[in-house]
């Protein structure tokens, strides 16, 4: 256990986090901004406030104890009447409250269209931050391709293995295992893991030389992710090494946008594979799961970090736009009826359901918290 916690990136996770929450957090802003709305507090993290200083426009920016999250209070977010149905009579009873100088900075004021543009913002922000992030990573290091199996071959042989006992060496081209043709790297990993230790028949290509292998994989226990012990049998090859090619600038814009797109798509999918039970719920992250993974990923260097931001950050964005109350998703989706009825839903109506949402948050946390000390801890 304890060097379970020793081995917890919490520098890297914060700093990872923090990012991706001031990215959030200024999308709503510059956009209330925008809107002629005075912001009053824009901090990172909740609780008691470490250090925070005021800008021209009157502005708290603060850092906070807890870096789970953050906000951006906005002047007239409550100004509207609790208890009243009525758009117009809030409306009215709310300017007895505010002079006419303050209705122009204030939130509650700002029409339908406006309110929902400023709170879309921030899981906005962090779609656009991720695209930046993999449109830099693809200009300045090149977009990550996987090499063509059939012409670089296996990427290494690790010494002592069974393909280092036959004879194998890095760059052969596997061509058929037992007559059936291999295409990709995937199809070795398929022909050896249910091969029971049997001898297989290797046809390759060495320096354009065809050479025939026979060898029995070995069976050998490894740990997954999740810490169990599995018996698996292994060749002991690796992959041909990935390729990377720079992008122009508008190529790389373009694949960017793409790459994003299809993370929006592959989190959704895995999401609907955990509900339907495809997938095992182990595979959730938490805050703890997420600090190991940063700790991990800052150990291979700052791609790999920006790489984490983006895929985080499209994580957050979306999380954000799901219609639960106490999140974005939730407030569009009061906004969404507000221009349907033509009102806002009845306030005690919304006090229900933030409270849901607050309830699903906190139990989502404690979830995702427990199975991380599981999985990873144990």
């Amino acid at each position: 256990m304890d060097s379970f916690f020793n081995s917890l990136g919490y520098g890297n996770f914060i700093i990872v986090l923090c990012v991706l929450i001031f990215v959030h957090e200024l999308g709503h802003y510059a956009v209330a901004k925008l809107c002629n709305v005075r912001v009053e507090v824009f901090s990172i993290g909740f609780g008691k406030e470490i250090f925070g200083w005021y800008d021209k426009s009157g502005t708290r920016w603060k850092l906070s104890i807890i870096p789970l999250g953050g906000y951006v209070k906005m002047f007239g977010e409550r100004s509207m009447p609790k208890n009243d149905d009525n758009l117009q009579n809030n409306q009215n009873l709310a300017n007895q409250n505010l002079s006419e100088d303050e209705i122009k900075y204030s939130f509650a004021h700002k029409n339908l269209s406006q309110r929902s543009a400023i709170v879309a913002a921030g899981p906005a922000a962090n779609f656009i931050f991720a695209i930046i992030a993999f449109a830099a990573m693809f200009y300045f290091a090149g977009k990550p391709t996987p090499p063509d199996f059939m012409k670089s071959g296996i990427g290494r042989v690790i010494a002592g293995s069974a393909a280092a006992d036959a004879g194998f060496m890095a760059g052969d081209v596997i061509i058929q295992i037992d007559n059936a043709n291999i295409s990709k790297f995937t199809d070795l990993v398929k022909a050896v893991s249910t091969s029971q230790g049997r001898e297989l028949a290797f046809n390759i290509s060495r320096n354009g030389m065809l050479k025939n292998i026979v060898v029995s994989p070995r069976k050998e226990k490894i740990q997954t992710n999740d810490g169990q012990m599995i018996e698996i049998y292994r060749l002991g090859v690796g992959a041909p090494m990935m390729q990377f090619n720079k992008l122009s600038f508008g190529d790389s814009i373009s694949a960017a946008i793409s790459e994003t797109w299809n993370m929006v798509i592959l989190t959704l999918e895995s999401l609907w594979d955990m509900i339907i039970g495809k997938i095992g719920m182990e595979n959730m992250g938490g805050p703890i799961k997420i600090a190991q993974i940063s700790s991990d990923v800052g150990n291979m260097g700052g791609l790999a970090i920006l790489s984490l931001m983006a895929i985080l950050s499209i994580n957050l964005g979306l999380l954000n736009l799901f219609p639960i109350p106490m999140l974005d998703g939730g407030h569009l989706l009061f906004y969404a009826f507000e221009a349907i009825l033509r009102r806002p839903l009845n306030a005690r109506v919304q006090e229900i359901f933030l409270r849901i949402g607050l309830m699903l948050l906190l139990s989502l946390m404690v979830f995702v918290t427990i199975n991380d000390i599981i999985t990873i801890a144990f």
